[in-house]
Order: C-alpha cells, then sequence, then structure tokens
C-alpha cells in the first residue's frame, strides 16, 4: 500500500522530498531485512552452542542445537532471491552459518551430522555463486573425508555422504558447476575427481587384506550406494547434455518399443531400457556473474592446471626435476624470486621437500633461499613471532649444514628489518638455535626434565656480540615459547595426499627440533578444537584471496568432453568387474544403466575412443563368443548392445 501510494505521488513531490520518500522506503525495507538477519544468526548462534557433555549422546538434551539446525535446513531451502544474492546476508551465511558447519559437521551425534549436511546441499544447490571459497574448503572437509575412507569409516556417516551425493546428481547443473569452478580452478581441490575415485573405491569395497570395521552387510550396502552414486552421475551428465542441445531421450523413442516389449522370459529390468526422465533439481540456476563460461578460458585453466599438477607431482618426489619442469612448461619463471615466490605460495608442495631444496648449496637453489627469505618482512616483529612465520612455509631438513644455512640468512634478514634488535647478525643467530631448542624442551613429551626460565637465560649468556641480552627481554621470549608452540602450517596433510615419510628422516634433527607436521589418524580428523577452527578460518580467507572471484556457470556442452576424460576410467571399472562377478539383480541393473549413460555421453560427444571402450565391454559380456554359457545378466547386456545397434 506505502509503494502504491508512493508511486502515485512521485509526480507530485520536488525532487527532493521524492528522495526523501525513497529513503524511507528503503529503510523500511531494511527493517525487515534487520530482522531476518537476526533471527538468522540467533540460529546460528543457538546451532553452535555446547551442551554438556553428558548431552553429546542424547538427542533430547540436544534438543535446542538439533531445532536450530532444523530450522536453518528450511530457512535456506526456501530463501527467496533477497537471501540468496544480497552481500549482507552471504556475509552472514560466511561469518556465521560456516562457524556452525565447522563445528556441527565433526558432531558424533548422527542427526547433527546429517543436518549439517543437509544444510550444506542447500548451500550448494542455492547459495553456490556466493560462496565459492567456502563451498571449496567445506566439500573436502565434510563430504571427500567421509567418502575417501574405505577401511574404516563411520557406517551411518558414510551412508548420509553417499545419500548426499545422490541428491547432488539430481541437479545436473550443480555438477557441472562443481567441475568447472574447482576442478579448473589452479587454487582449488580437484573436487569432482575426487568423488568419482572416492566413489570408485567405495563401489570396489575394502581391498584384501586390510582391516575394516565394517560388517559384510554394511560393506555390501555401501558398495550399491556408490555404485548408483556413479549411474547418476553419468545420468545427470547425459541429462545435463540433452537440455543443452535439446535432445530427446533417445531410449523412450517409438522405435525401441517393440525391443523394449519383448516377450522373451526374463526381460531386462525397465530401468535398463526405459530412460529415466530428466531429474528436477533444485530451484537454483548459478546466479553468477554475467560473464558466460568462455569455454576456451576453461579449456585452457584445466590444461593450465594438470601441467602445473604433473610439475608438482615431480617436485615432491625430486625437487630439482620439479622446478626443471615448471620452468619450461612457463609455469614458473626462472628467476630466483619467481621461483621462492612459487615455494611459498603454491598448494600442496610437500613441505618437507621444500626445505630440503632450500637448504642445498648449488647455485640456483641458494639464490632461491635468498630470495625466499629476502620476501619476509619481519620490521617490528617480535623475535619468536619472526621465526613463526619464517618456519610455517617449508619444514627444517634434516641435515646440520642446511639448516645452518637457512637460519644464517633468516638472522641476517631480521637484523635488517629491525637493525636496532642485536648488534649483529650473529646474535640472531646463536638466539634463533636457542629458541629452536627450547621449543623442542618444552613441548617435547619425551623430554622429562624441562629448562627452566633461568636456565635459559643462562645459556644465552655472552651471546650478543661478548654481552648479555636483557634479563626480561630472555624471560618474555621464554615465557612466549613455553606457552605457545612453533608449529608448522598444517594445510596440506588432507587425507588424499599423505607423503611418505623416509625413515631416517624420522629420526633426523627435523624430529628433534619438532618443526614437524603432526601426523593424525583417520578419526582424529574428526575432532573439532579451537586451533582447527581458527586453522579453517584461515584457510577461508587463503581460498578466498587466492581463488578468482568470478563464479562460471556451465553453459557449453563442450565442458562435458573435460569430464569425461577424469572419469571414463573409473566409471569402466566400477561397472564392468561386478558385471563379470556378480548374478545379483540389482548390481547387473545398475551396472548396464551405467554403460547405457556412459555410450550415449561418449557418443554424443564424438568421443570415439572412450565410446569404443565401454561398447567393447558391454560387447564381451553378451558371451556371444560361448553361447552355451549365456546367463541371463548376459541376455541383458544383448538387449542393451542392441538397443545401441538401432540408436547409432
Amino acid at each position: 500500500m506505502y509503494k502504491t501510494a508512493l508511486e502515485g505521488r512521485k509526480g507530485e513531490l520536488a525532487d527532493g522530498e521524492a528522495d526523501r520518500d525513497e529513503d524511507l522506503e528503503v529503510q523500511i525495507g531494511n527493517k525487515f531485512k534487520r530482522d531476518a538477519f537476526l533471527v538468522f544468526r540467533a540460529l546460528c548462534k543457538l546451532s553452535m552452542k555446547t551442551p554438556p557433555k553428558e548431552a553429546l549422546a542424547d538427542p533430547l538434551l540436544m534438543r535446542g542445537k538439533i531445532v536450530a539446525l532444523e530450522l536453518l535446513k528450511i530457512l535456506l531451502e526456501n530463501a527467496g532471491t533477497v537471501f540468496r544474492t544480497s552481500e549482507r546476508f552471504l556475509g552472514a551465511i560466511k561469518q556465521y552459518l560456516c562457524l556452525s558447519l565447522l563445528k556441527n559437521s565433526a558432531s558424533t551425534l548422527m542427526i547433527v551430522f546429517q543436518l549439517s549436511c543437509s544444510i550444506f546441499i542447500s548451500l550448494v544447490s542455492r547459495f553456490r555463486a556466493g560462496l565459492k571459497a567456502e563451498i571449496g574448503v567445506f566439500f573436502p572437509m565434510i563430504v571427500l573425508r567421509v567418502l575417501e575412507n574405505v577401511a574404516q569409516p563411520n557406517f551411518q556417516q558414510k551412508m548420509i555422504v553417499l545419500r548426499f551425493l545422490d541428491k547432488l546428481c539430481l541437479d545436473s547443473q550443480t555438477l557441472v558447476d562443481i567441475f568447472i569452478n574447482y576442478d579448473c580452478d589452479v587454487n582449488s581441490s580437484n573436487i569432482f575427481e575426487r568423488m568419482v575415485n572416492g566413489l570408485l573405491k567405495t563401489a570396489q569395497g575394502v581391498p584384501p587384506g586390510v582391516a575394516t570395521t565394517l560388517l559384510p552387510p554394511q560393506e555390501a550396502t555401501m558398495k550399491l550406494e556408490a555404485m548408483r552414486c556413479l549411474v547418476a552421475i553419468l545420468r545427470s551428465m547425459g541429462d545435463w547434455m540433452n537440455k543443452q542441445l535439446r535432445i530427446p531421450d533417445p531410449y523412450s523413442t517409438k522405435r525401441f518399443e517393440d525391443v523394449e516389449n519383448s516377450p522373451e522370459p526374463g526381460n531386462v529390468p525397465m530401468a535398463i531400457l526405459n530412460g529415466d526422465e530428466p531429474a528436477e533439481g533444485s530451484d537454483s540456476h548459478s546466479e553468477a556473474s554475467n560473464e558466460a563460461s568462455d569455454v576456451l578460458t576453461i579449456e585452457q585453466r584445466r590444461a593450465y592446471k594438470l601441467e602445473l599438477q604433473e610439475g608438482i607431482s615431480l617436485f615432491n618426489r625430486k625437487p630439482k626435476k620439479g622446478i626443471e619442469f615448471l620452468i619450461k612448461a612457463n609455469k614458473v619463471g626462472d628467476s630466483p624470486e619467481e621461483i621462492a615466490a612459487f615455494l611459498k605460495n603454491a598448494s600442496d608442495l610437500n613441505k618437507t621437500l621444500i626445505g630440503d631444496y632450500l637448504g642445498e648449496r648449488e647455485d640456483l637453489s641458494l639464490k632461491v633461499m635468498h630470495a625466499y627469505v629476502d620476501s619476509f618482512d619481519f620490521q617490528g616483529m617480535e623475535f619468536d613471532e619472526a621465526i613463526r612465520a619464517f618456519l610455517q612455509g617449508f619444514r627444517l631438513p634434516g641435515e646440520a649444514q642446511k639448516i645452518d644455512r637457512i637460519m644464517e640468512k633468516f638472522a641476517e634478514r631480521y637484523c635488517k628489518c629491525n637493525p636496532k634488535a642485536f648488534t649483529s647478525a650473529d646474535t640472531a643467530y646463536v638466539l634463533a638455535y636457542s629458541v629452536i631448542m627450547l621449543n623442542t624442551d618444552s613441548h617435547n613429551p619425551m623430554v622429562k626434565n624441562k629448562m627452566s626460565a633461568d636456565d635459559f637465560i643462562r645459556n644465552n649468556r655472552g651471546i650478543d656480540d661478548g654481552k648479555d641480552l636483557p634479563e626480561e627481554y630472555l624471560r618474555s621470549l621464554f615465557e612466549r615459547i613455553s606457552r605457545n608452540e612453533i608449529k608448522m602450517k598444517e594445510d596440506d596433510l588432507s587425507l588424499h595426499q599423505k607423503q611418505s615419510v623416509n625413515s631416517n628422516r624420522i629420526l633426523g634433527l627435523d624430529n628433534i627440533l619438532n618443526i614437524v607436521i603432526r601426523k593424525r589418524d583417520e578419526d582424529q580428523h574428526m575432532e573439532t578444537s579451537d586451533d582447527l577452527i581458527r586453522h579453517m578460518q584461515e584457510q577461508f580467507k587463503e581460498k578466498a584471496r587466492k581463488s578468482k572471484s568470478v563464479y562460471y556457470a556451465a553453459t557449453d556442452v563442450v565442458i562435458l568432453r573435460f569430464m569425461i576424460e577424469v572419469c571414463w576410467a573409473p566409471m569402466l571399472a566400477a561397472f564392468s568387474v561386478p558385471l563379470d562377478q556378480s548374478d545379483d539383480e540389482v548390481v547387473i541393473t545398475l551396472c548396464l544403466e551405467g554403460f547405457r549413460y556412459a555410450i550415449h555421453v561418449t557418443a554424443v560427444m564424438s568421443m570415439k575412443t572412450h565410446r569404443d571402450a565401454f561398447v567393447t565391454s558391454l560387447a564381451k559380456f553378451t558371451s556371444l563368443h560361448s553361447p552355451a554359457d549365456i546367463k541371463q545378466k548376459n541376455i541383458y547386456a544383448i538387449k542393451v548392445r542392441i538397443l545401441f545397434s538401432m540408436y547409432r
């Protein structure tokens, strides 16, 4: 009513009065938005509330948290355009809801974990355009972490994740958007690729000889659900392709009715012959930037990422060869400064090998190490704060000579940034060693007799060009190190990238110095401490800084070629082995359905080699070369093969 009245009066009002009335309208609108914001924030805070320990396993005592999560789920599933696009509400999601997800996704209470997954799928389906960095962090943490744990998963958790993925595939646009924005982004994890490979490993089951906590019926259920998810991915890709190219469902047309209605006994289940209707997704279409996804750009980004990953993989085996490869491939410049910047900023590099490379005495490695240290600005930093910042990016090597070269350059750089801190760089060099030894003494449980403040002060007498450093300075330094351990940044220890560690290095100086990455069991990843929460929040900021802010909405069907390149081999393995070994009708139905979708997509996309791989494998399962051995599943395979002959 107010808007109608305002519209009627606009022509009668002076310009200034009209402006004031429009401001009033905005204020009225903001009042409702403010109330919505406050309600949303209150629900997020209630969902984060930590109940007493005795309530952790009791849903009744957790009802406040559970109701808040249920309301958040409903709110996100029904959110309108303003909520999905407003910077204020997106900011509230980043600030409050992401923290709630971080705390609740590790809950051992299944209802809390399930609701967290439901909230996350709403974010992926409906808010992904504005939450690119956050989804890039949460997807591996909530979904892939559970999916990739094959041998000793929590059965209920994994089933929740598998159903989450099955639901995700209902919206084909979401699946393709995930591939473009993460698998083709240099600074993001390959979410689609890891998802397919995780499903393959789950569908194959626990490897022989590996201990597992799963009961045989549980493992069989999980294998079947993983198979369904793989089929759903191919179906989703096919649906998206059909929509983009306006192709009618090729399997439900009139010309196949005679084959489908065959009177032969044991007809193929209808799921194989009758193409399912394209799944209705959520009401989201990527509300992204106006920039259409340029296929050439996406192709270049994907190719760039693959070559960069090849170079990083080589570096993680042989650092010098890895750097040479990256320079030749134009992924890294050939100057020491550019190589140092790469070592400092690139993701997925083995930080032990970074330290080894920086400690080498060869000319290029030495120049790179100098450039690496000179890239830090230690001005105004306390000495221990500078050491913390410096040692976050790599692990000190095991050889004393390498450590000596690195710490000598660090001391020189610190004194250059803080010329009045010490009499000479030698003082900083000796004190740096002393601080590292104190860090080990204070925080290594193997050390029984801990160093006291007086011991630390006594050990550092006369190091400042024959003079003593101020006692209060050393005592303050001792207190800070004792309270807060110096440790490396733990952002590269994801489960899919565990690096093998040389046994000699485990026993070497770097372990004694305790500047190491702490190992964690997969179960320990479930815990969320304040340190982990802070670490994840840092990752959000880091991903947002590194990732391109543009969210690409997939529009060109050529993108499917890159997706097929990633998933065709795992899919072929997942469908071929069970089809060969199993006589279960449900398993056979799923496998043949997977073959059907795979052949359809590869044929339409003119990927002859990939199509022939599926067709040849399917032809083998017809057993026409040995009619006496034909079983019911071979008849199913023959019928599907005939369908494709007619289609072609």
